[in-house]
Protein backbone atom coordinates (compact mmCIF):
# COMPACT_ATOMS: atom_id res chain seq x y z
CA UNK A 1 0.00 0.00 0.00
CA UNK A 2 1.34 3.42 -0.98
CA UNK A 3 1.40 5.85 1.91
CA UNK A 4 0.41 9.50 1.64
CA UNK A 5 4.04 10.52 2.11
CA UNK A 6 5.20 8.20 -0.67
CA UNK A 7 2.51 9.47 -3.03
CA UNK A 8 3.49 13.05 -2.26
CA UNK A 9 7.13 12.26 -2.95
CA UNK A 10 6.23 10.71 -6.32
CA UNK A 11 4.11 13.76 -7.21
CA UNK A 12 6.99 16.03 -6.18
CA UNK A 13 9.45 14.19 -8.41
CA UNK A 14 7.00 14.28 -11.30
CA UNK A 15 6.51 18.03 -10.85
CA UNK A 16 10.27 18.68 -10.69
CA UNK A 17 10.78 16.59 -13.81
CA UNK A 18 8.14 18.59 -15.69
CA UNK A 19 9.59 21.89 -14.44
CA UNK A 20 13.06 20.87 -15.57
CA UNK A 21 11.77 19.79 -18.99
CA UNK A 22 10.09 23.16 -19.42
CA UNK A 23 13.26 24.95 -18.27
CA UNK A 24 15.28 23.17 -20.96
CA UNK A 25 12.74 24.08 -23.66
CA UNK A 26 12.74 27.68 -22.37
CA UNK A 27 16.53 27.74 -22.64
CA UNK A 28 16.51 26.48 -26.24
CA UNK A 29 13.85 28.96 -27.34
CA UNK A 30 15.63 31.83 -25.56
CA UNK A 31 18.77 30.98 -27.55
CA UNK A 32 16.73 31.12 -30.75
CA UNK A 33 15.35 34.56 -29.85
CA UNK A 34 18.91 35.81 -29.38
CA UNK A 35 19.91 34.57 -32.83
CA UNK A 36 21.84 31.53 -31.58
CA UNK A 37 20.14 28.78 -33.55
CA UNK A 38 22.39 25.79 -32.91
CA UNK A 39 23.38 25.87 -29.23
CA UNK A 40 25.28 22.88 -27.87
CA UNK A 41 23.70 20.59 -25.29
CA UNK A 42 26.13 22.02 -22.72
CA UNK A 43 25.00 25.57 -23.48
CA UNK A 44 21.34 24.60 -23.24
CA UNK A 45 21.86 22.80 -19.92
CA UNK A 46 23.85 25.68 -18.43
CA UNK A 47 21.17 28.15 -19.45
CA UNK A 48 18.48 25.94 -17.93
CA UNK A 49 20.38 25.75 -14.64
CA UNK A 50 21.09 22.03 -15.01
CA UNK A 51 24.23 19.97 -15.32
CA UNK A 52 25.06 18.86 -18.88
CA UNK A 53 24.78 15.20 -17.84
CA UNK A 54 21.25 15.70 -16.54
CA UNK A 55 19.88 17.21 -19.75
CA UNK A 56 19.06 13.85 -21.28
CA UNK A 57 17.21 12.64 -18.24
CA UNK A 58 14.37 14.72 -19.64
CA UNK A 59 14.83 14.18 -23.38
CA UNK A 60 15.86 11.11 -25.35
CA UNK A 61 18.20 13.10 -27.59
CA UNK A 62 18.52 16.46 -29.33
CA UNK A 63 15.82 15.41 -31.82
CA UNK A 64 13.43 14.86 -28.92
CA UNK A 65 14.26 18.28 -27.45
CA UNK A 66 13.71 20.04 -30.77
CA UNK A 67 10.45 18.16 -31.23
CA UNK A 68 9.25 19.34 -27.82
CA UNK A 69 10.25 22.94 -28.53
CA UNK A 70 8.56 22.85 -31.95
CA UNK A 71 5.40 21.39 -30.44
CA UNK A 72 5.24 24.20 -27.90
CA UNK A 73 5.77 26.86 -30.56
CA UNK A 74 3.10 25.32 -32.79
CA UNK A 75 0.67 25.32 -29.88
CA UNK A 76 1.44 28.99 -29.24
CA UNK A 77 1.07 29.86 -32.92
CA UNK A 78 -2.15 27.94 -33.54
CA UNK A 79 -4.51 30.89 -32.80
CA UNK A 80 -2.45 33.03 -35.21
CA UNK A 81 -3.24 30.68 -38.10
CA UNK A 82 -6.89 31.73 -38.19
CA UNK A 83 -7.54 34.38 -40.84
CA UNK A 84 -11.12 35.15 -39.82
CA UNK A 85 -12.48 35.31 -43.36
CA UNK A 86 -14.32 32.90 -45.67
CA UNK A 87 -13.64 31.97 -49.32
CA UNK A 88 -16.85 33.69 -50.46
CA UNK A 89 -15.70 37.10 -49.18
CA UNK A 90 -14.58 39.75 -51.69
CA UNK A 91 -11.15 39.07 -53.13
CA UNK A 92 -9.69 42.34 -51.87
CA UNK A 93 -10.81 41.62 -48.31
CA UNK A 94 -9.28 38.13 -48.49
CA UNK A 95 -5.99 39.53 -49.75
CA UNK A 96 -5.82 42.01 -46.89
CA UNK A 97 -6.71 39.32 -44.35
CA UNK A 98 -4.08 36.94 -45.69
CA UNK A 99 -1.33 39.57 -45.78
CA UNK A 100 -2.12 40.72 -42.25
CA UNK A 101 -2.41 37.15 -40.98
CA UNK A 102 0.88 35.97 -42.44
CA UNK A 103 2.81 38.98 -41.15
CA UNK A 104 1.23 38.56 -37.70
CA UNK A 105 2.16 34.87 -37.66
CA UNK A 106 5.74 35.41 -38.78
CA UNK A 107 6.33 38.31 -36.42
CA UNK A 108 5.44 36.06 -33.50
CA UNK A 109 7.32 32.97 -34.65
CA UNK A 110 10.33 34.41 -36.52
CA UNK A 111 13.03 33.06 -34.19
CA UNK A 112 11.71 29.50 -34.06
CA UNK A 113 10.90 29.51 -37.79
CA UNK A 114 14.48 30.51 -38.58
CA UNK A 115 15.85 27.86 -36.23
CA UNK A 116 13.76 25.13 -37.85
CA UNK A 117 14.97 26.08 -41.32
CA UNK A 118 18.62 26.20 -40.26
CA UNK A 119 18.50 22.86 -38.45
CA UNK A 120 16.07 20.87 -40.62
CA UNK A 121 18.85 19.24 -42.64
CA UNK A 122 20.33 17.81 -39.43
CA UNK A 123 17.16 16.63 -37.72
CA UNK A 124 14.58 14.57 -39.65
CA UNK A 125 11.86 15.48 -37.15
CA UNK A 126 12.34 19.17 -37.93
CA UNK A 127 12.39 18.53 -41.69
CA UNK A 128 9.09 16.66 -41.41
CA UNK A 129 7.59 19.41 -39.27
CA UNK A 130 8.68 22.10 -41.71
CA UNK A 131 7.13 20.19 -44.61
CA UNK A 132 3.89 19.81 -42.67
CA UNK A 133 3.76 23.55 -41.85
CA UNK A 134 4.33 24.51 -45.47
CA UNK A 135 1.69 22.06 -46.64
CA UNK A 136 -0.86 23.47 -44.19
CA UNK A 137 -0.22 27.10 -45.17
CA UNK A 138 -0.37 26.22 -48.89
CA UNK A 139 -3.68 24.42 -48.39
CA UNK A 140 -5.03 27.45 -46.50
CA UNK A 141 -4.30 29.68 -49.51
CA UNK A 142 -5.82 27.14 -51.91
CA UNK A 143 -9.01 27.03 -49.83
CA UNK A 144 -9.26 30.78 -49.31
CA UNK A 145 -8.80 31.61 -52.99
CA UNK A 146 -10.61 28.59 -54.42
CA UNK A 147 -13.09 30.80 -56.36
CA UNK A 148 -10.28 32.80 -57.97
CA UNK A 149 -8.06 29.80 -58.63
CA UNK A 150 -10.98 27.98 -60.18
CA UNK A 151 -11.08 30.61 -62.92
CA UNK A 152 -7.34 30.58 -63.57
CA UNK A 153 -4.35 28.45 -64.36
CA UNK A 154 -3.58 26.33 -61.28
CA UNK A 155 0.07 27.39 -61.64
CA UNK A 156 -0.95 30.56 -59.78
CA UNK A 157 -1.16 28.70 -56.46
CA UNK A 158 2.60 28.01 -56.18
CA UNK A 159 3.29 31.71 -56.86
CA UNK A 160 0.86 32.80 -54.15
CA UNK A 161 2.34 30.25 -51.76
CA UNK A 162 5.93 31.45 -52.31
CA UNK A 163 4.88 35.08 -51.97
CA UNK A 164 3.24 34.33 -48.60
CA UNK A 165 6.10 32.20 -47.29
CA UNK A 166 8.29 32.94 -44.30
CA UNK A 167 11.24 33.27 -46.66
CA UNK A 168 9.54 36.12 -48.55
CA UNK A 169 8.60 37.80 -45.28
CA UNK A 170 12.21 37.53 -44.10
CA UNK A 171 13.53 39.12 -47.31
CA UNK A 172 11.16 42.05 -46.86
CA UNK A 173 11.72 42.53 -43.12
CA UNK A 174 15.43 41.71 -42.83
CA UNK A 175 17.10 42.16 -46.21
CA UNK A 176 15.01 45.12 -47.37
CA UNK A 177 14.51 46.41 -43.82
CA UNK A 178 10.86 47.22 -44.29
CA UNK A 179 8.73 47.99 -41.24
CA UNK A 180 5.92 45.64 -40.34
CA UNK A 181 3.24 47.91 -41.92
CA UNK A 182 5.30 48.32 -45.10
CA UNK A 183 5.88 44.57 -45.29
CA UNK A 184 2.14 43.99 -45.01
CA UNK A 185 1.50 46.65 -47.67
CA UNK A 186 4.06 45.13 -50.05
CA UNK A 187 2.53 41.70 -49.64
CA UNK A 188 -0.98 43.07 -50.22
CA UNK A 189 0.18 44.88 -53.37
CA UNK A 190 1.90 41.80 -54.78
CA UNK A 191 -1.03 39.49 -54.04
CA UNK A 192 -3.42 41.95 -55.68
CA UNK A 193 -1.23 42.20 -58.78
CA UNK A 194 -1.10 38.40 -59.11
CA UNK A 195 -4.81 37.91 -58.65
CA UNK A 196 -5.69 40.80 -60.93
CA UNK A 197 -3.82 39.01 -63.71
CA UNK A 198 -6.43 36.23 -63.51
CA UNK A 199 -9.44 38.52 -63.32
CA UNK A 200 -10.05 37.41 -59.75
CA UNK A 201 -9.29 40.64 -57.91
CA UNK A 202 -11.23 43.88 -58.23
Amino acid sequence: MITADAAEAVDGRRLRRQQNREAVIDALLASFREGHYQPSSNEIARRAGLSPRSLFRYFDDIDDLHRAATTRELRRARPLLELGIEPDAPTGAKIRALAAGRVRLYEQTASSATAVRISAHRYPVLAAELAARRSFLRAQIASLFAPELGRSDRALLPALDVLCSFESYELLRVDQRLSRPKTEAALTCALTALLESTGGAP
